[in-house]
């Protein structure tokens, strides 16, 4: 990881609130409190929050506070950043579900036990309403509604939540209560940054500095990495997959995926496809160490070669023959609707054959080779 504070200033950066103030902080040596805050509105991290959490670590480095929020009390709010509805409230036993895995993956990226947790429902739960009532003295109701979302919601005749705008008033609060010189985020999270500064000014405390880092496009090379589109590396995922997936990038992406996800530039003198494989083996064996050489020449098997992969798990059934919507079921196929369209879409073959009949029972001996789309692959046991 980088440790040069003139690169933390510039590579992957979007912004910088205020420049000035933080070159100078971070020239005087002083230890500065880093936060950055994540809600558990998901149970998995993907590549896209790895963006923001090297920008962390590259802090926690130069010998920097991280402070990393979990936002236990706020996401079950539901962030309207670049929302065009109102998000679906989570609930706590949801909440609880989604942040038990979180600290586990974020440590693949920053030093968790040098960095200091904290859930925003430590002080927001506390408070009380005689509190709350004022920090919303903090800002104006016309402040929080001239955001660019908000404003896009009301010309449209969209509802707009009570609770939802009362959330970048709690995320700011989160700066207060952690006494943050510095927060980092996403290009989508500015409005909500610029709110912790503001609600910081109400209570009487410096300022903190604001850095952004870009979003990051998932693979479909249109929309932000994300699983509701299911354009997303998992940071959970295999060796194998995960290469697959970083292969399909389009390659007008290629410069940008090195630059938020590596330490590393795209070589000038390699094309297109030669960069790509560089990209996805660094990528692999930065979660999978030893992994990326052995991921590179199983995607090259697969799909250079045509060949099948090694190690395709077994699948052991209890008979000798099996509804195809069952056997997608025990390949990890999360729903009878999702495996029929599997089938009828023609994603599924059993060796050479391509299987598109949701009603057919299919007679298996052992051996077979199941590949579910392009890259899952399951050996039938015989």
């Amino acid at each position: 990881m980088d440790k040069k504070p003139e690169r933390i200033m510039k590579r992957g950066v979007h912004e910088v609130i205020v420049k000035d103030h933080l070159e100078q902080a971070l020239s005087s040596r002083r230890k500065l409190r880093v936060k950055l805050g994540i809600d558990p509105t998901s149970p998995d991290l993907h590549l896209g929050h790895t963006v923001v959490l090297r920008k962390l670590r590259q802090f926690q480095d130069l010998g920097h506070q991280a402070v990393l929020i979990i936002g236990d009390f706020t996401a079950q709010i539901g962030d309207p950043s670049g929302r065009s509805e109102v998000r679906k409230p989570l609930t706590k036993t949801e909440v609880k579900k989604n942040e038990a895995t979180y600290l586990k993956q974020a440590g693949e990226v920053i030093d968790t036990k040098k960095t200091e947790i904290r859930y925003n429902s430590e002080w927001h739960e506390k408070r009380g309403f005689a509190s709350f009532l004022e920090l919303s003295r903090a800002v104006s109701a016309q402040q929080v509604l001239k955001r660019e979302d908000f404003e896009k919601r009301l010309k449209e005749g969209s509802e707009i939540s009570l609770l939802e705008t009362l959330y970048p008033l709690l995320q700011g609060y989160d700066s207060v209560a952690v006494e943050a010189d510095v927060e980092l985020g996403g290009t989508d999270q500015t409005f909500n940054l610029l709110m912790g500064r503001r609600v910081q000014r109400y209570f009487k405390m410096p300022e903190q500095d604001i850095l952004t880092v870009p979003l990051i496009e998932g693979t479909d090379g249109v929309r932000k990495m994300s699983k509701t589109y299911e354009n997303y590396v998992g940071l959970v995922e295999g060796p194998n997959e995960m290469f697959g997936k970083l292969m399909t990038v389009p390659d007008n992406l290629i410069d940008k995926y090195f630059t938020l996800l590596t330490d590393i530039d795209r070589p000038k003198n390699k094309g297109s496809y030669e960069a790509k494989l560089l990209l996805a083996e660094t990528i692999v064996e930065m979660y999978h160490p030893s992994s990326g050489g052995e991921a590179h020449a199983s995607f090259t098997k697969v799909f250079s070669k045509k060949e099948e992969p090694d190690d395709a798990p077994e699948l052991k059934l209890k008979g000798k023959s099996i509804p195809m919507i069952d056997l997608l079921l025990m390949a990890g196929v999360p729903s009878k609707s999702e495996a029929r369209r599997l089938l009828e879409g023609g994603a599924i073959k059993i060796g050479k054959i391509t299987k598109n009949n949701p009603d057919e029972v299919v007679a298996l001996h052992g051996g077979e080779v199941l590949k579910i789309g392009k890259r899952r692959f399951f050996r039938i046991a015989g």
